[in-house]
């Protein structure tokens, strides 16, 4: 068994926090321990070396990570971050809940994650494209459609993966579209990728809703983060007749008792409230936004903000993590301490990985779905994973992450114990 079990979790990372919570759910179905030991490591890590030449004709050299966690039940499948903070640890966890999150979802692949340390603000446009592909070829020996398929994540978007897709044409000689999702749909890409995640998050939040008797139309949301998640999953809940009365990015929070008008905010401030001091009532520091008191908190930025030292303090009565590992171990406790139930990211935000099994699968058979298809099939196979976990949760009395990951580790067990150990 890792040597993480015993760690301090009052102040966890987020590979601490991801082994942590994978041998909680391991306990709860009595795994095996040396099938527990295998799922604690990664399969492979890779660390490269990405050298490109800046706009003023200077060399810099960048690193690069790829780290591939289990490919029990297909390719492995992950996202590709641009940050000054990626490194092989957080590669690890992030790759972990991935791994979770597709058994979860019965997609066939397994979690993988990867990126560059680098501040994309940093980069020209041009510079960005540099970065990008000669990192898909420094990757290149280790990834490919059928064996490890990149996607976009903090800092990269639809034209980082054309160019990385691209590139790895380029040297395959051939059209290649299924080596990574989260494409423009002119060269590959599905329609709906991008609100996924944040559709998924809504999808989330409505089931909930209908578990515990809460009428949605009535529900007041607070959304952390207002990126390609946040804004989706307030759009969705907006739609749906959801109060979202406070939403943020990185230079505060806004916040409305009455209600946010999201289509208005959308479409008034391309994701910036500098020049929109009509859209909210009052401008909060972005702390205060997660102790607001609201029916549902949607966490949707980053890692950890939920943690030991706010835990307390949150008033929501329902919390849906949009976000990948926004809430530590420390404060599961909390929280379930107080009887605040907690929707994982393995089973809120899965709409980005289960439309890129989508993408993937058009690329394949070239053929295009329409929106209308992703967002039903999408909606399928989520409802489809909430009710297995809800399952889990009420016939066993555990948490809804220790449900989930309970779900995923059936799937993953099963799979290793079928092929078996070779040689």
């Amino acid at each position: 068994m890792s040597d993480h079990a015993d760690a301090d979790t009052t102040d966890e990372s987020p590979l601490d926090a991801a082994l942590s919570q994978i041998e909680r759910a391991a306990d709860l179905i009595d795994l095996d321990g040396d099938l527990l030991e295998i799922l604690t490591h990664p399969d492979q890590s890779h660390k490269v070396s990405i050298p490109f030449r800046r706009d003023d004709d200077s060399i810099e050299v960048l690193t690069g990570y790829r780290v591939q966690h289990d490919g029990v039940l297909g390719p492995y499948k992950g996202g590709l971050r641009f940050h000054p903070d990626v490194d092989a640890a957080e590669c690890e966890a992030l790759a972990i809940w991935m791994t979770l999150k597709c058994a979860l979802l019965d997609l066939p692949f397994g979690g993988a994650k990867g990126g560059v340390v680098v501040d994309p603000k940093d980069l020209s446009d041009r510079e960005h494209e540099r970065v990008t592909r000669r990192f898909a070829e420094e990757l290149r020996r280790f990834i490919g459609p059928n064996y490890d398929v990149p996607a976009p994540d903090m800092g990269t978007d639809a034209q980082t993966m054309a160019w990385f897709m691209d590139a790895y044409s380029m040297q395959a000689g051939e059209a290649q579209p299924g080596v990574v999702t989260g494409k423009p749909p002119a060269i590959g890409g599905s329609h709906g990728r991008m609100e996924a995640p944040g559709r998924s998050t809504a999808i989330a939040v409505r089931e909930a809703c209908n578990h515990y008797n809460l009428q949605l139309d009535n529900m007041t949301v607070a959304v952390q983060g207002f990126g390609a998640v946040g804004e989706n999953a307030a759009r969705v809940l907006h739609e749906w007749g959801a109060t979202v009365v406070a939403v943020s990015d990185l230079n505060g929070a806004y916040y409305d008792p009455d209600g946010l008008d999201i289509p208005y905010i959308i479409e008034e401030t391309e994701l910036g409230f500098a020049d929109c001091e009509d859209c909210y009532e009052e401008k909060l520091p972005n702390d205060e936004l997660l102790t607001l008191d609201v029916d549902v908190l949607i966490p949707a930025a980053i890692g950890g903000v939920l943690n030991e030292s706010n835990a307390a303090d949150v008033k929501a009565d329902l919390i849906v993590e949009g976000a990948n590992g926004p809430t530590t171990p420390a404060a599961d406790r909390i929280f379930e301490e107080r009887g605040i139930p907690v929707i994982p990211d393995v089973l809120a935000n899965a709409g980005g990985v289960t439309v890129s099994y989508f993408e993937w699968l058009q690329d394949i058979s070239r053929r295009e779905w329409t929106l209308e298809e992703v967002r039903e099939e999408l909606g399928e196979k989520m409802l489809e994973a909430f009710a297995e976990t809800e399952e889990r949760v009420e016939e066993e009395g555990v948490t809804w992450r220790e449900g989930a990951y309970m779900v995923a580790l059936d799937r993953l067990v099963e799979a290793h114990e079928l092929r078996g150990l070779w040689p």
